[in-house]
């Protein structure tokens, strides 16, 4: 394959890639691994469509933290090691959790607890409590919260 071809090919990958949803940049060099797009290429074509503002990994963090918190429920310490998956770097990490609301979180912590009541009428006080304690802390919130 010529760096032509490979350069196409690349930016067929990344416009199909980006207009399914945002993605980080480190996400979009995976994909054009996995597609053994040649690394200079890659690199080259990373960088024309994150000079173009198509790729923009402090967008990327604000969007996947604010619907990852919505629709999960999920509190910082799990945003951030999704983040970290992602690929996006720390700095950029910590800045779009500042962000968040602590008192929205708690909120958030709430309402998860209320819906899951809904389910557990049956169930003995006991068992109610173990299991709101175990599901907040796999959402990520801090002991004191889930208490």
């Amino acid at each position: 394959m010529t760096v032509v071809e490979a350069s196409s090919f690349a930016k067929g990958i990344l416009v199909r890639k980006l207009s399914e949803r945002a993605h980080s940049r480190a996400d979009l060099a995976q994909a054009l691994a996995k597609k053994h797009v040649p690394e200079e290429v890659a690199a080259a074509m990373l960088e024309k469509f994150e000079s173009a503002g198509l790729i923009n990994d402090e967008e990327f963090a604000r969007s996947w933290v604010q619907s990852r918190s919505l629709s999960k429920g999920l509190a910082q310490k799990v945003l951030a090691m999704e983040l970290r998956r992602k690929g996006v770097d720390d700095e950029i990490s910590r800045e779009v959790l500042a962000e968040l609301d602590p008192e929205a979180e708690r909120q958030a912590a709430h309402q998860l607890v209320q819906r899951k009541l809904r389910t557990m009428g049956g169930l003995d006080q006991q068992v109610q409590i173990r299991r709101l304690v175990g599901l907040l802390g796999r959402k990520g919130y801090a002991p004191q919260v889930a208490f």
